[in-house]
């Protein structure tokens, strides 16, 4: 929670940059876009584009649409979209729940497709409709593309069986238009480009969200919000980090209403300086010390924050450790949020277009998508190539300090780490002599099962359990247990968990889940290649 909420008399975090359908502000616009989107749906099949500029708000307008889909809808949710025609496949497969069959001598293109295909005719005699959502579209390859458009053709011979709705920024469009992507465009059934909130909106916009934070009266100044929408430009994200840093920045000085002045400095915390007539540099010390000085005090009371703080003062290296060379550049600060490692290793599970500046936000965004953070303190190496995920870990630089890095890689060549453009490779054994053995890593525990020991009964839990079994080794027979994880079901997760050299107890806990979804999922980002 953040601290400032009990000051302005606030239950829940009324700027935050994750998108939220609660509080999703309903302007004209925003009411044509979801009409825009019903009625794509409403459509018998075909391509539906939602298109806009960063931070506009596409994300928030699609999962409000989703939160109010009919039951008799299925959707296909697909966040990464930097990937090849195989792998959209098998990712679309993946989110519907599509078994595909083991032996085969058909392409895995071929599988994937005679699949869906059976699939959606299933669905559509059960009366239900298909969609695939997918964000970040104009990184879509044209392949990728055309097999989507492929897809769309999947029909009976009176209906088509598929809504696919695209979701991205305007190059999008740019690339839709070109010639050899013209089927596809025709195809397109309803269409919306989302534009930044205009002026009359704006205030509105601000006071809708502090409504639904809780607020009871007034926080910010009417005449803040002419110059909001000169500093932002309308863009929802931009307003949300301004005031969200304009809350912090009062609350630092115990005010209670929101100035002019308080905009100012925020803005050039979060945008940097503007050029205008009457430079805004002039309020920057003040404002960012303030803002900083609250920071300091919140995270000493709380005793935690993210880890990629710089100490106050530096720590000595031990004498049995030589540092290596390792850049000794000052952690990125909120003016570059983008050059955070929490940051990039979102971006790495395909969220993207967000800023993150606390560990809350980190956590908070990992949580939203469907994702789950967990830290180890005292890890071995041997730890990070079983996770197999990429993570942070904390260096010892030159200076003395430890400073957190982003671990992409390990193979025969050493340990691949990054942060922001600067990317170095270390053997194992300097890894080892500076890394302090702290490392976070993200990963996407299944829906169907938390954990499961012997004696347990959860029907859906052991069911998956046998599928993703049968899976992995298609020799595993079918257990029939009336829905109770058996000494026989135990029995062959004791058998993977000896061949994955994982610890070998018969139980289903996060280690062998981890295992499971590295070896059934393609659309996951590993630390070794070739483990999938």
């Amino acid at each position: 929670m953040s601290i400032y909420l009990k000051h302005f008399g606030l239950v829940r975090e009324p700027f935050s940059i994750v998108p939220d359908p609660g509080f999703l502000y309903p302007s004209n616009h925003h009411r044509q876009a979801v009409a825009h989107l019903k009625y794509g749906l409403d459509r018998e099949g075909g391509f539906i584009l939602l298109t806009g500029e960063v931070g506009t708000g596409k994300t928030t307008l699609t999962r409000t649409m989703l939160k109010r889909l009919p039951a008799h809808v299925r959707v296909a949710y697909v966040l990464n979209s930097k990937l090849e025609v195989s792998d959209a496949l098998a990712s679309i497969c993946t989110e519907l729940s599509i078994e595909l069959p083991g032996n085969s001598s058909l392409s895995f293109t071929k599988l994937c497709t005679d699949a869906l295909n059976q699939d959606l005719l299933q669905a559509h005699a059960q009366g239900k409709k298909t969609l695939i959502v997918i964000e970040e579209a104009q990184n879509l390859t044209s392949e990728v593309l055309e097999t989507l458009r492929l897809l769309s053709n999947l029909e009976t011979h009176t209906h088509k069986l598929l809504h696919i709705l695209l979701v991205g920024q305007p190059e999008l469009l740019e690339i839709l238009a070109q010639k050899e992507l013209r089927q596809l465009n025709q195809r397109v059934v309803s269409r919306f480009h989302l534009l930044p909130l205009d002026k009359d909106d704006l205030a509105n916009y601000v006071n809708h969200r502090l409504h639904r934070a809780g607020a009871k009266q007034p926080i910010f100044d009417s005449a803040c919000m002419s110059m909001l929408y000169r500093l932002t430009k309308g863009v929802p994200r931009l307003i949300n980090l301004v005031c969200q840093h304009s809350l912090l920045a009062a609350y630092s000085t115990e005010a209670r209403i929101i100035t002019p002045k308080l905009i100012k400095q925020a803005s050039v915390e979060i945008l940097g300086e503007q050029k205008s007539s009457q430079p805004l540099v002039k309020y920057w010390p003040h404002g960012l010390a303030a803002a900083l000085l609250a920071i300091v005090v919140w995270l000493i009371a709380a005793g935690s924050g993210i880890e990629n703080q710089e100490p106050s003062a530096y720590q000595e290296p031990s004498a049995d450790k030589e540092p290596i060379s390792l850049p000794t550049a000052p952690v990125p600060t909120a003016q570059t949020p983008n050059l955070n490692p929490f940051a990039e290793l979102l971006g790495l599970w395909s969220v993207t277009g967000t800023e993150v500046y606390s560990q809350e936000d980190f956590i908070a965004l990992a949580e939203f998508q469907g994702l789950q953070s967990h830290q180890i303190s005292d890890a071995e190496v041997i730890d990070l190539e079983i996770i197999n995920r990429p993570g942070i870990v904390r260096l010892q630089t030159q200076a003395g300090y430890l400073k957190s890095y982003l671990l992409t890689q390990i193979d025969s060549s050493g340990f691949t780490v990054t942060s922001g453009s600067d990317s170095q490779l270390l053997d194992a054994q300097a890894f080892r002599d500076i890394w302090s053995r702290s490392f976070i890593y993200l990963w996407r525990p299944p829906i169907e099962v938390e954990r499961l020991a012997l004696g347990d009964t959860d029907a859906q839990a052991v069911s998956w359990l046998q599928s993703q079994l049968q899976q992995v080794d298609q020799s595993a027979e079918a257990i029939i247990s009336g829905g109770r994880y058996t000494q026989a079901i135990a029995n062959q997760v004791l058998k993977f968990q000896r061949e994955q050299n994982i610890t070998a107890d018969g139980v289903v806990g996060r280690e062998t889940l981890l295992r499971l979804n590295q070896l059934t999922r393609a659309d996951i980002p590993l630390l070794t290649e070739g483990s999938n």
